[in-house]
């Protein structure tokens, strides 16, 4: 995420090309002075007229340039001038765990720049973003760009909310209203709240307002294109987790796999073993494999498979066979049950009728690095699998109804997992049980194909997903965008892209290009109408390559290396070259 971000000048002359509610130049000056004083008067102002129940602001405070917090990046970069407002709203008693309640966390600089950005949670959310407006690691934080940045904890607080026999800070997802607003709910009244406290501040409504999260934070900004398609002109949902339900199903699946490797060596299945079912230079083994037998299909043998989806189980699984132990020789090599298990964790979770229960994964490199091997099976003299301790918990929790009170205890997460019936359980996260009237994947799975409303409104999706993402598919996220652009006649183009990133793990890291600036790209797109053809993304320090640059394609265009070795974005020769969506 290193190229250049853009702060973007509307001309005259592109006034009329602006996506709904955008009728004046955003960067205009803000129609009175906001500075400490404002930011003191700016508590009691936001309490009149507040479009939330139960508002309380616990504090507005003046923050000086240069001001640096903690975030999820470690120390921010120093930010400009603003005013850091906090608070809670809503609130209810819960069925346990309780009481619930939704923490916000507002920054509105003095040098504002006219725009909204919404800032999407993680995993099971619980806590109150920084607010600083992260984009991606080596980008400009939105408050930079002069953007007031919103962010709240989804209706629950992980250090209040907690019972330790009902998953702990998960207990949230045996209360069915905390359910929901994990899901979905808490996201509008937030937004609201938010536009209301910057119109307090500036004396006018936000002229554009933007979305940006990752994982859970991605699912957030599904949830928007879908239920409140009116709210944002622009939205990065990387690494959406849209699918969590599902994807929790088949982290299940991924643990039973790998606990079969444990079985066929005459262990029984402990978290500590799974660490060992495939070691760290094992699954060095199998990446080399998967370079071996596809790293050339995009032209260039460079370490990325740039070919999306082109890196089958047909043809990687010869290779990995060729690396199997024979006869007394049981190192550099992969035993039988372990190869068998991987093609059954790429193939995806299915039934006992082989009916698929979530997507398949991409052969990738970054199967080999860390960040692939920490789900999966856990780090050797590290964090154990954490698709026992986040997607057990989860899948106990909050994915399947009714829910299942269990300890925070790894032994016991995993002793259900392996429990798991796939024919018997898995449809548990569709059912409506009381008191719930909503099952969990209606509160949480957000992979409607039909964004006609977002696309009326003027609406912009970007889809970052990376290909070796252990977590979630980015298979899956392929196969949505194909539904949608099937539903949209083949121009889904036109107002949703997604952009698989060769090698990148669960929303950065890998052997990969994982630098990127998808909120100028954004921008480009809903201000200047300029679709992103190309993103330019940088190689990390920690790649083999820092400082590498490569382009990222909108699916289904592919990084090809041309005869000269330049690399550039073009599509299948199956496909028509008319770039009808190209705006």
């Amino acid at each position: 995420m290193n190229t250049l971000p853009v702060r973007v000048r509307i001309a005259m002359p592109l006034l009329l090309a602006l996506p709904t509610g955008l009728t004046s130049p955003v960067t205009a000056a803000p129609a009175r002075s906001f500075d400490a004083n404002g930011c003191a008067a700016l508590a009691a102002a936001s309490l009149s007229g507040a479009p939330v129940s139960g508002l309380a602001i616990t504090a507005a405070s003046w923050r000086a340039a240069g001001t640096q917090v903690e975030g999820r990046g470690g120390k921010s970069a120093p930010l400009p001038a603003h005013c850091e407002v906090t608070g809670h709203y809503g609130g209810h008693a819960g069925t346990v765990g309780g009481p619930y309640r939704t923490a916000f966390r507002m920054r509105l600089p003095q040098d504002w720049n006219g725009r909204f950005f919404f800032q999407g949670g993680g995993g099971s959310n619980g806590v109150v973003g920084d607010a600083t407006g992260f984009n991606g690691p080596g980008n400009r934080t939105g408050l930079e760009r002069g953007y007031a940045v919103f962010t709240q904890d989804s209706g629950h607080d992980n250090a209040v909310n907690k019972v330790a026999d009902h998953g702990g800070e998960l207990v949230f997802g045996h209360d069915p209203q905390a359910r929901a607003d994990y899901g979905h709910a808490s996201l509008k009244p937030g937004y609201d709240l938010g536009m209301h406290i910057a119109n307090k501040a500036y004396a006018r409504a936000p002229q554009s307002k933007v979305f940006w999260g990752c994982s859970k934070g991605g699912q957030e900004g599904m949830a928007f294109a879908q239920r409140y398609p009116a709210a944002f002109d622009g939205i990065v949902a990387a690494a959406p987790g849209f699918s969590l339900p599902r994807a929790a199903v088949a982290q299940a699946w991924d643990v039973q796999q790998f606990a079969s490797i444990l079985r066929a060596a005459g262990q029984t299945p402990t978290v500590e073993g799974l660490k060992t079912a495939i070691t760290a230079d094992q699954f060095k083994l199998v990446g080399d494999a998967v370079k071996q037998t596809c790293d050339a299909d995009d032209g260039l043998v460079d370490g990325i498979i740039g070919a999306i989806g082109q890196c089958t189980a047909a043809r990687v699984l010869p290779a990995l066979r060729a690396k199997q132990c024979s006869g007394g020789d049981q190192t550099g090599c992969l035993q039988t049950a372990q190869i068998d298990a991987l093609a059954r964790v790429m193939g995806g979770a299915r039934d006992s009728k082989g009916r698929a229960l979530y997507a398949a994964f991409p052969w990738d490199t970054g199967i080999a690095e860390p960040g692939w091997r920490v789900w999966k099976v856990g780090a050797e003299n590290g964090p154990p699998s954490l698709n026992v301790i986040l997607g057990g918990g989860s899948l106990a929790a909050v994915f399947t109804s009714p829910p299942t009170a269990l300890p925070t205890d790894p032994a016991r997460l995993l002793a259900w997992q392996l429990a798991f019936d796939f024919d018997r359980d898995a449809g548990h996260i569709y059912r409506v049980v009381a008191p719930y009237r909503t099952s969990a994947w209606a509160d949480v799975g957000m992979r409607s194909t039909d964004l006609s409303a977002f696309r009326a409104h003027g609406g912009k999706l970007i889809v970052p997903h990376g290909m070796s993402d252990p977590v979630f598919s980015a298979y899956d996220t392929i196969d949505w965008w194909k539904a949608v652009d099937r539903r949209n006649r083949g121009s889904a183009s036109r107002f949703v892209r997604v952009i698989p990133v060769p090698g990148m793990n669960h929303c950065g890291g890998g052997a990969a290009t994982d630098r990127f600036d998808s909120l100028s790209a954004l921008e480009e797109w809903m201000l200047h109408g300029k679709a992103p053809d190309a993103i330019t993304a940088t190689a990390g320090p920690a790649t083999p390559w820092p400082g590498r640059t490569r382009p990222l394609c909108p699916y289904p265009a592919m990084a090809m290396a041309s005869a000269k070795g330049a690399v550039g974005c073009s599509y299948p020769s199956n496909r028509q070259t008319s770039r009808r969506g190209s705006r």
